[in-house]
This record gives structure tokens, sequence and C-alpha cells, in this order.
């Protein structure tokens, strides 16, 4: 039979997370984010009745659509499924620009995901931006408890905003998606906001003295979700204070010099308004 390509249903659910406990050492969320993501443009490709890979796009502030999730199962690698999927996603992207839901796609990925992102650059994407995304063990740290706090606009220092490892562009617009899809919290004057489900934490505040600080309260929320480790993601700019970083008992998870996230971006033809 053909491959094909639907819209997920509740009873894909053992699939996702079979999916899910094959991927990056059964670390994945899909199978916690399933349930939210059924009938929002998250899509499955099914082949001889067995569902192997998935993808899906959320639209994020600014008319972009992100690209995430995309997934092939381990035994079905190697077989082009995830260009199918990815082809699939583009066409999807092309028709909501035609309808003026979105300008452009965006997604995000680790430096070494070397499939994704060269065929990202065969589809027509380029890097928009690049980041550093360092570890730390819950552990290594005596929790302190921060304030949460209601985020302003002064609170968005940075024209990309990483929340989790989706990225929004600084404006109102996202200001608001912020204060429905993050939680913004205040210690010792730094601020950081992370997403409500995950670990993965942005200081809005960037310096080894502002880190140090923050380092403790970024614990104590990562214990509270009953995490052992959690993730703390950086500009580019950082890249002079690695071994800094390090002391403080920051890690990467594969030695690099350089950024290990890179965000990419393609735009999309509009919509032509008709007379």
């Amino acid at each position: 039979m053909e491959p094909v390509i639907r819209e997920a249903r509740p009873e894909d659910k053992p699939f996702i997370e079979e999916i899910s406990r094959l991927t990056w050492g059964g670390g994945d969320y899909l199978a916690r984010v399933f349930d939210e993501w059924l009938g929002d443009n998250f899509y499955v490709l099914e082949v001889d009745g067995k569902v192997i890979g998935t993808a899906k796009l959320t639209t994020l502030p600014c008319k972009v659509g992100w690209l995430e999730g995309l997934r092939v199962h381990p035994n079905y690698r190697g077989r082009s499924y995830g260009k199918l999927l990815h082809s699939f996603m583009l066409d999807l992207g092309e028709r909501l620009a035609q309808e003026g839901k979105i300008e452009a796609l965006e997604f995000s990925t680790y430096f070494l995901n070397r499939e994704s992102i060269s065929l990202a650059k065969k589809t027509g994407f380029s890097i928009k931006a690049k980041f550093f995304v360092f570890s730390a063990r819950t552990e290594d740290f005596e929790p302190e408890e921060p304030e949460r706090v209601e985020p302003a606009m002064s609170d968005l220092t940075l024209g990309i905003i990483p929340v989790g490892w989706r990225f929004v562009r600084r404006s109102e617009e996202a200001l608001e998606w912020i204060k429905k899809n993050a939680e913004v919290y205040d210690t010792n004057g730094f601020r950081f906001l992370v997403s409500k489900k995950g670990t993965t934490f942005t200081p809005l505040d960037v310096g080894l003295a502002t880190l140090k600080a923050m380092l403790p309260a970024m614990a104590w929320v990562s214990r509270e979700r009953d995490r052992r480790e959690f993730d703390v993601m950086l500009t580019s700019g950082v890249k002079p204070l690695l071994p800094g970083l390090k002391r403080l008992g920051l890690f990467l998870w594969d030695e690099t010099k350089g950024p290990n996230v890179l965000v990419f971006r393609k735009k999309l033809q509009e919509s032509k308004n008709e007379d």
C-alpha cells in the first residue's frame, strides 16, 4: 500500500507513544503533547495500517507557521519518509499562506541533525538565528523558590525569544502569546521564562553573575516539575563566556565551539488580493 498522510486521530496514540519511546533515548515529548495537538494541523504518516511518522504545524505570532514534531519510526528511517512529511508540510504552509494565515515557515533543530539541515537548505530555508542550549543537573544546585511575575514588553530584551524550542519575534502579539504559553519568574531582580510544560529556560538577563543567581531558581522550577535535568537557551553572543558557563555547572550535550541550535526560516508566497 502507498503511504498515507492524514490528520492524527485519538486511536493513533499507542503508535505515537512507541515512536516517543524510541526517540532521544525515550526522552521525546511527543507523547506528552499528543492530546493537546490533536485537531491542530497535526499529521501522521501511515504505512500498511501502522503510523510510522508525524509532523505538526503550529501558528505562532507574526504569522509564522512553526514546523515541529517531525518524527519517523527508527525501523522506517532511510526510506525518504522524512522527506515525504517535509514536502507535505511545505505544501500545507503554501496553502495557509494563500489563505493569508501565515507568511513564513520556521523551525529549529540541533546542529548535528544533518539530514534536517540539508533538507531545509534544499527547500529554500535559510538560517534566521543561532543559539546555545546548555544542560544542568537539578541536584547540582540548592533550589531557591523564585517569584512568579506577569511579563511586560520591557522584559522581552531579545529580538528573537526562545520559548522552549520555539522562537518568537519580539512584539505585542508575542508578549500575549508568552503570557498564555510560558511562565516568567523573578529571582533577586533577574528574570527568566520557561514554557508551561517544559524545563528549557530562557534568561531575560544574560551574564555570568546573573546566570549564577538564576540557576538555583531554575533548579527549583525543574524540581517542582519532577525533572532531574533542565536546559538553558542562550544567544550566540555568549560564545566568549563558554568557559565561565561551564564553571557554573552548565554543560553541552556535544562539545562544540559554536552555537548548537539553528533556527530556520522560509518566506512564503503571500496571497494576492483580487479586485
